[in-house]
This record gives C-alpha cells, structure tokens and sequence, in this order.
C-alpha cells in the first residue's frame, strides 16, 4: 500500500517512523508537499491513502472524484488560530472586513476563516485572501503586507510565545479541526484493508499518547524523506506540539459525515464552491 504523508499530518509523518507501522499492508510511504496534492495522488495511483484536514477531500469531491473517507482524528481545537500584529488595531473577528488574510487556502485553513467570519455576520467575500504557498507568512504579517495570519502546528505554537503577534481567535471556537484520512473509491481498497488502516492509526496513536517525547524525537530529527519540519523545530517545541493534541482516531461515521457535510454547505454559503455536494454515509462506500 501507497501511504502519502506529507509535512501537516503528523500522524502519517510519525507512522511513516514508527516501528512496525502498517505491516501486514506492505507500506510504501510517499512524500508530497503539502495536504492540497493529495486528491491528485490518489486520482493518478500514485498513493492509496492520504491524511489531511477536513477541507481536501471535500474539494476532492466537488470535482467529482468519489472520495471514501476511511478514519478520522478526534478533534485538534488547539491546532490552529488566527493572528493579527500586536500593535493592529484589529481587535475582534468582525474587523478584519476588507483586510488582507494570509492562508493556505483550499486547507482547513478557509473553513476557519469562513466560520469566524460567518459568526460576525461576514462572509469570505468581505476579506481578501492572500496565498501564502511557500512564503513567509509571518514576516508577511509583521512587514504589513497582510493584515492577519491563518496559523497551524507547529508554527501556531512558535507564534503564540511571541510578543508582536497575538490570536483573535482559535479553531476550538469555530470548527472541530480533525484529521481525516481517506482514499478514492475507483482504488478500491477492501474492507480488510480500510479495516487495517484503522486498527494501525490507532494502534500508533495511542503509542504516541504513551510516549509524547519519543515521537517529538522523530519529529525534530525529521523523517529521512523529505517531510521533516522545514522551520527548524527542536524536540522540546515538538513534545510541546504533541502534548497538546488528541491521537486517538476513530472509523468514518455518520457523526463525521455531518460534520464534513456542514463544511461543505458552509463553503457553498460563502461561495467558495460554485455547487452543492450531497457527502455520502459511511455504508454507502462499499
């Protein structure tokens, strides 16, 4: 099995190094760039399995690709905020109205967004998004060229150390932030196997629960294929990354779906998608 694993899923990017992972399914891991490549790997076979926010594979199926999802995280309320100066005058949500805002967008990045805004009678359309790709998206904020921050792990707690930033909000407060971790259904994984993918997610999470430092070892040496953390963080700032999530991870069910399904409504309210999607329960995939 094809597993992608890219730098933003730290379950994939630990499982990818932790003993024994995944072996009665012969795992090839394949680095990737980022959570937004993902629909495309699984589309080309290039990977069987990828793990991401909640916002890909719902882009993932508004472009028709049949999405099956397979696992999903408890939810990780702590893993992502939104930043302005220290010095902005911005103060709340509802004044960011016709600001600049740095995201990765397409991730889960403009879910929080539009759900912070939408709870201050504002929509996606009130702010210009700013992709911020590769770039410095801190520096962008501190130099001004951007008015707020969209931040995750583990930059998010880098960030929050900081004097000259400050949150406006957190993801706690608008969206569940989980992990999910999925295929398409044309690779046709077997129930066996979607059965194994789940049983060693959780398997690995709860190890990593046992022993938060070993696996912020692994994260701070980096993972040999090219996902390792490109900001340079040391062992004490990933024990710190760690500690503060959940790694426990479930099967897909009609809770998840839901949530998956008000996602995608949301995004359609704020005309992010041109068309409505109708997410298909867990026992309508096989």
């Amino acid at each position: 099995m094809r597993i992608g694993v890219h730098p933003n899923n730290l379950h994939l990017r630990l499982a990818r190094l932790w003993p024994g992972a995944f072996a009665d399914l012969q795992p090839i891991f394949v680095s990737y760039a980022e959570g937004r490549d993902t629909a495309a790997l699984l589309e080309s076979g290039d990977i069987d399995l990828g793990g991401t926010g909640s916002t890909p594979p719902i882009e993932a199926d508004t472009r028709g690709l049949g999405v099956e999802y397979i696992a999903a995280s408890a939810p990780r309320p702590a893993n992502g905020a939104i930043f302005v100066r220290s010095d902005s005058s911005i103060g709340s949500v509802a004044e960011l109205k016709g600001r600049r805002i740095s995201l990765i967008d397409g991730s889960f990045h403009t879910y929080l967004l539009a759900r912070s805004l939408e709870g201050e009678g504002l929509s996606l359309p009130d702010v210009e998004r700013v992709e911020s790709g590769a770039r410095d998206a801190l520096a962008d904020l501190l130099e001004g060229r951007v008015d707020a921050w969209v931040a995750m792990s583990p930059r998010l707690e880098k960030a929050l150390e900081r004097n000259d930033v400050r949150p406006i909000v957190r993801c706690g407060a608008a969206i569940p932030n989980r992990s999910l971790f999925w295929t398409l259904q044309r690779n046709g994984l077997s129930a066996t196997e979607t059965r194994a993918i789940v049983s060693e997610l959780s398997r690995i999470g709860t190890e990593i629960a046992a022993d938060p430092r070993a696996a912020a070892g692994l994260l701070a040496s980096g993972d040999r294929g090219g996902s390792g953390d490109r900001g340079g963080t040391d062992i004490d700032a990933w024990e710190k990354v760690v500690r503060s999530r959940d790694f426990a991870v479930f099967p897909i069910d009609d809770e998840i779906i839901a949530e998956q399904q008000e996602e995608a409504d949301t995004l359609l309210r704020h005309g992010h998608f041109a068309k409505p999607i109708v997410l298909k329960r867990p026992e309508m995939t096989k």
